[in-house]
């Protein structure tokens, strides 16, 4: 959308232009991000994996935390924040949801919301994150999508494991060379969980249908709600200044700013959303074309691993910022050296 001047203008809060599509029997593959559907499938393969994490988990702290919520915050239904239970009945009839998570908001000022348990999952969203989005139906129904997301990947269960090792700290650093270990299985499932956010950004844009309100939703996320005083085309290009720099130092920072955070940056949420939507997958599943439930149990490993593969190295390939150049430089470098060596060494093939 364009103003008078031809700049992009801040995407105004309406209704979508046609009826959301319902996508049955789709699959939470439809929406993981490479990175992120490689580990669940692996791990989906590993029989019994889940049973023995949520054993560890407890099935009593499962049960203390459902009643700390029942008695401190507000269980949403009809008669409780009506409109977050239509906009939740929306959003899992869209994702063609079966078993819809329980929905609670829970007083605190900060623009947060989780969704937690393993055997049956609970959304919280905090009343700051509600009134931060406001009376704006799709970008509420983007929120509560994502949270949906999350549950119908089963991300709980698996950051759970997280949970687990950075419990096991204190262990490991007692144990020689235990520390540097830790740090390196901590920073993968660090960036493990910064792609099942992108994969959640996914679910939300699915179950809402509204690619203007996600990027709403990632504006007011950064600004604290300023939307009037923003515009969209300069929220992107600050995106892209990140995303892009020249400068090693920045690159390297940029590493350490990143290396313990659950969630990427709101500019790097939006920018991603858009560069999905406009690879055109999010419209071939408007469209049908979408992996179903019903195939999840012969999916292979080996497909996902190739597909985080080739994202990663599809990321690589396009950035401009300075380490992701210098890594696919080197990788091409090392490449050719190789074919030039297989090439100068292979022993002479014997004759026919």
């Amino acid at each position: 959308m364009a103003d008078d001047t031809g700049n992009e203008a801040t995407p105004a809060a309406q209704p979508p232009a046609r009826p959301r599509a319902v996508l049955p029997g789709i699959s939470s593959r439809a929406w993981e991000h490479p990175a992120d559907r490689g580990a669940l499938v692996a791990l989906r393969k590993l029989k019994g994996f889940d049973t023995l994490l949520k054993t560890l988990s407890g099935l009593i702290n499962e049960r203390s935390v459902r009643l700390l919520l029942l008695g401190s915050s507000v269980r949403v239904d009809e008669r409780n924040f009506p409109r977050l239970h239509r906009l939740m009945t929306d959003v899992a009839a869209t994702l063609d949801c079966q078993d819809v998570p329980e929905l609670y908001v829970r007083a605190n000022p900060g623009f947060n919301a989780l969704t937690i348990g393993m055997n049956k999952p609970i959304i919280v969203v905090y009343s700051g994150l509600v009134d931060l989005v406001g009376e704006d139906d799709d970008e509420m129904r983007f929120l509560l999508g994502h949270e949906l997301g999350h549950a119908m990947s089963g991300h709980s269960v698996y950051r759970t494991l997280l949970a687990r090792i950075l419990g096991l700290t204190g262990v490991l650093y007692a144990i020689p060379g235990g520390a540097l270990g830790l740090r390196a299985i901590t920073a993968a499932l660090f960036e493990w969980q910064r792609k099942s956010e992108l994969s959640a950004d996914r679910a939300g844009l699915l179950a809402g249908q509204n690619p203007a309100a996600a990027t709403r939703f990632h504006m007011k996320l950064a600004s604290g709600g300023h939307i009037e005083d923003l515009d969209a085309t300069s929220f992107f290009a600050q995106g892209n200044e990140y995303s892009e720099t020249e400068d090693l130092r920045d690159s390297i920072l940029k590493v350490f700013l990143v290396e313990q955070t659950t969630h990427p940056f709101a500019v790097v949420r939006a920018a991603e959303l858009r560069r999905w939507t406009e690879s055109g997958e999010y419209t071939a599943i408007l469209g049908g074309t979408y992996p179903r439930r019903d195939e999840d149990a012969t999916a292979k490993v080996s497909d996902a691993a190739q597909e985080a593969a080739a994202s990663y190295s599809e990321t690589f390939r396009r950035t401009q910022d300075a380490v992701g150049r210098l890594v696919h430089d080197a990788a091409g470098f090392l490449g050719q050296a190789r074919m030039w060596l297989d090439e100068r060494f292979r022993p002479p093939e014997p004759p026919q």
